[in-house]
């Protein structure tokens, strides 16, 4: 049996404004309308557990339910473990390693956020590596090198084994353009995938040779996890002294037995914008439009454009990545520092730095499409069968107006349905709730007035995802 682990932590900042420390690349629909976690989830499938199709994703408590609805999008389940701080990859598969029910367990730890377009050849690739992996080896999959990276590390391949794997030489770290050359001439470089194949008993031996103060935290957090439905809650003081390190220091670089194979097949990950260029194929002009984008007498621009026209008139090597409240015009030899810009407009309190306008929520979403002294104006969609929380709040008053849909709502002690075109008035403190009980998607345009309009001005005292509410309620974000 093996077991897909996937790592979904990390705040990727290099795809700002698309990506944001709220919603990082992982979960935006970068590729057909598909998140990068959802097509990892899809590619991992057939390897997962017949017919249950099980996974394990390692996570964050911020971004629970957006993995929980990439896996229903996948048709795939299993239990996601919520780090209570991120630890880096080392704690991470420590964690989950500790979670299996079984040490022969196989895990093939794969992160979110790649993009590998071919799925046979890769869980083809995957079986491949299984005998090494049983017999005690962790097994790492290299990709065959097609220039010479400066973005990537590299492993270098040593002697071939009877199960047709090669021993690991050595790892090296990212190299410059020079070096990058030099291993490229050499022959028996890859790039290091970051994908990992063993049992569960040789990863927990590997960290207890190599990293030992990890495995004991996060064997104090794994000892009596909370447990919500398929969410999995380490405990969170255990983890939080955990020392925080990546897999390839704590073990792969000083472990004896590891393995790689070579992978033939397109790889990315993703990790820049013009990486996101290369997924979408020229014109002959070396322009690449994903979008509502024009681009006039223009060479080599990427225009990202989901939601109005851009045009680039004129323009030669550049990037531009439009949303509703941030655009990004970078040239494509600066598109490295972007998370630099990031780190300036969270340095400014700048909200587009940490979220996006529109926000993902367990029960829908909301979209913030308008502001100012004392109102706010959002569009909020929530799903079929779904509901807000049953709440008050002290600072505002709200005005709901019915779009497209039914909702039922409760004020007060009354609850009533409301149709298309009709409303409702929602006092300052007045306990309220909004649910959809129909079969289609529920769309309201919600008027809030009042001195604060703050996401923390609710006061929870019923929820229907699991969401701590102590008696009496809990000022917490939606």
């Amino acid at each position: 049996m093996i077991l897909p682990v996937i790592l979904c932590g990390g705040a990727g900042t290099r795809l700002w404004p698309l990506s944001r420390r709220a919603f990082p690349k992982q979960f935006v629909p970068l590729i057909g309308g598909k998140s990068l976690l959802q097509l990892t989830l899809e590619r991992v499938a057939d390897l997962a557990n017949q017919p249950k199709r099980e996974v394990l994703c390692v996570g964050s408590e911020e971004h629970r339910f957006l993995i929980a609805e990439a896996m229903d999008a996948a048709g795939v389940k299993g239990e996601v473990l919520l780090e209570p701080a991120a630890r880096n990859t080392a704690a991470a598969m420590a964690l989950a390693a500790l979670q299996v029910s079984s040490p022969d367990h196989l895990l093939l730890f794969c992160p979110a956020d790649h993009h590998i377009p071919d799925s046979t050849a890769f869980c083809a690739m995957v079986l491949d590596g299984a005998p090494a992996a049983r017999a005690g080896a962790i097994v790492t999959f290299g990709v065959s090198p097609t220039f010479p990276s400066t973005a990537y590390g590299y492993i270098e391949r040593g002697p071939k084994n009877q199960d047709g794997s090669f021993d690991v030489a050595r790892f090296i770290e990212k190299p410059d353009l020079a070096s990058a050359q030099e291993l490229l001439l050499q022959g028996q470089v890859l790039w290091n995938a970051g994908i990992f194949l063993c049992t569960a008993a040789t990863l927990v031996s590997a960290l207890g040779l190599h990293a030992s103060d990890i495995l004991a935290q996060c064997r104090l957090a794994m000892t009596n996890p909370g447990r919500d439905g398929v969410f999995v809650r380490p405990q969170s003081k255990a983890f939080e002294a955990c020392r925080s390190e990546s897999i390839d220091y704590a073990v792969m670089e000083r472990h004896s037995k590891v393995s790689v194979l070579p992978f033939n097949g397109q790889w990315s990950d993703v990790g820049s914008w013009n990486a996101v260029a290369e997924l979408t194929p020229p014109d002959e002009n070396q322009n690449r439009i994903d979008g509502d984008g024009f681009a006039v007498s223009s060479r080599n621009t990427f225009i990202h454009a989901p939601t109005r026209p851009v045009v680039a008139l004129g323009t030669q090597d550049l990037v531009i990545i439009d949303t509703p409240d941030a655009l990004l015009v970078a040239a494509s030899s600066a598109v490295e520092q972007v998370k630099n810009v990031v780190a300036q407009l969270e340095a400014r309190k700048r909200p587009q730095a940490l979220s996006h306008r529109k926000v993902a929520r367990p029960w829908g979403w909301y979209d913030s499409i308008e502001a100012g002294d004392r109102f706010q104006v959002k569009l909020i969609s929530v799903k079929p069968g779904a509901s807000l929380s049953l709440q008050k709040h002290h600072h505002r008053a709200e005005h709901w107006v019915v779009v497209k849909g039914t909702a039922e709502v409760t004020r007060g002690d009354a609850t009533f349905l409301l149709t298309e075109d009709q409303s409702t008035y929602i006092p300052l403190g007045e306990i309220h709730r909004l649910h959809n009980p129909g079969k289609t998607q529920l769309e309201m345009i919600e008027v809030q007035s009042g001195s604060y309009l703050g996401e923390d001005d609710i006061v929870r005292f019923d929820d229907a995802y699991g969401r701590i509410v102590p008696i009496g309620g809990i000022k917490v974000k939606a």
